[in-house]
């Protein structure tokens, strides 16, 4: 499934995790990846602009981390990213540059590329979401099946894709918008560009330029969206 893959999702110029998705296809092929390429990748950073602020988490000097956040790494929080009241991260995530992280959001094994905002009371768990990319208040990534299975990538009933995990979250492109109180079923992909209604469940793969209303209405976008 060409869309589904990483170099038809991202733009890595713009993360700073961008070596952890060399040789591999698709993104949820570096979940279990994250936590140790976090480890090395924070030895090499330049201890100028980055502060060691525990054994496994390195955070930007010019990051606002506000004084209730609970930080837990490995992480790495780059530049000017923001990580506001209440914050939750559990560990084993990446936070990009300008990135927001919002008032009672909670995160697990991620990578957020630059510029994302994830600003109230969001859950991403295993998951990748690219620049620029957004979800609304309320809207989470499920990230575990309900009868415990693997986690299958499905492209309606032509496609699909064995992950072998048991945990997988949601792929987001680029400039992907996530409308409020919206809910990711496990192994969502959503191309880049694309955005979710309100309210939506939604799992599969939803193409890239498109609107998401409901499962069954998906239209692509034109001119005048």
């Amino acid at each position: 499934m060409e869309q589904c893959k990483i170099c038809s999702l991202y733009d890595l110029n713009e993360t700073i995790a961008a070596a952890l998705f060399e040789g591999v296809t698709y993104p949820w092929e570096v979940l279990s990846q994250i936590s140790s390429f976090i480890l090395s990748l924070g030895e090499q950073l330049d201890s100028s602009c980055y502060v060691r602020h525990a054994e496994d988490i390195w955070v930007a000097k010019s990051a606002d981390i506000a004084p209730s956040a609970c930080l837990n790494g490995p992480l790495i929080v780059d530049e000017h990213a923001q990580i506001r009241h209440g914050a939750f991260i559990r560990g084993s995530a990446v936070v990009g540059k300008g990135a927001v992280v919002g008032n009672s959001t909670e995160l697990k094994n991620v990578v957020l590329f630059n510029e994302v905002q994830v600003p109230h009371y969001n859950y991403v768990g295993d998951s990748v979401l690219g620049f620029r990319s957004h979800m609304g208040a309320g809207s989470i990534t499920s990230n575990v099946k309900s009868d415990k299975t693997l986690v299958v990538i499905k492209d309606g009933k032509q496609h699909k894709i064995e992950t072998g995990r048991k945990k997988v979250g949601a792929m987001l492109g680029d400039y992907v918008e996530v409308g409020c109180n919206s809910v990711l079923n496990p192994g969502t992909v959503i191309g880049r560009n694309t955005n979710i209604y309100p309210l939506s469940m939604v799992r599969g793969v939803i193409p890239a330029n498109s609107i998401f209303k409901h499962q069954q209405d998906i239209v692509t976008k034109s001119s005048d969206n």
